[in-house]
């Protein structure tokens, strides 16, 4: 392998965020003409039925020239997700050790219905 491909395979610098069954590989590379771009890996692991087990990987390529646009394109799209649905990962309650916690708001509205006063028509 000649010495310019190396190059381009040689990780300058890398990062890495596992997320349960997924991990995000953050790399920095250098192309041929020794300059820099960013990979975004996401890699996910499948089990088989037999206990064997298999990852799907997905990549993507980001240049310098795209990169303000990308970070403010990222940036608007996870406040909007954020402002809409807050912070509590919605999907946690469909796994069978999600235990909820009570928040303020659920106490209030526990609390009215703890006080609410069942009147049978018959009593008036």
């Amino acid at each position: 392998m000649r010495e310019n491909d190396m190059l381009e395979k040689e990780d300058i610098f890398s990062k890495v965020l596992r997320a349960g069954r997924r991990t995000y590989f953050f790399d920095v590379r250098a192309t041929k003409a020794d300059d820099y771009y960013i990979t975004i890996t996401e890699s996910k692991k499948f089990t088989e039925e037999d206990g064997s087990f298999h990852f799907k990987k997905h990549k993507i390529y980001l240049y310098k020239e795209d990169f303000a646009a990308f970070r403010e394109i990222l940036d608007e799209m996870t406040d909007f997700v954020l402002d809409q649905k807050g912070e509590e990962v919605i999907s946690e309650r469909h796994q069978k050790d999600f235990k909820r916690e009570i928040y303020a708001e659920d106490n209030e509205e526990i609390k009215s219905a703890e006080s609410f006063t069942n009147i049978d028509f018959d009593d008036i």
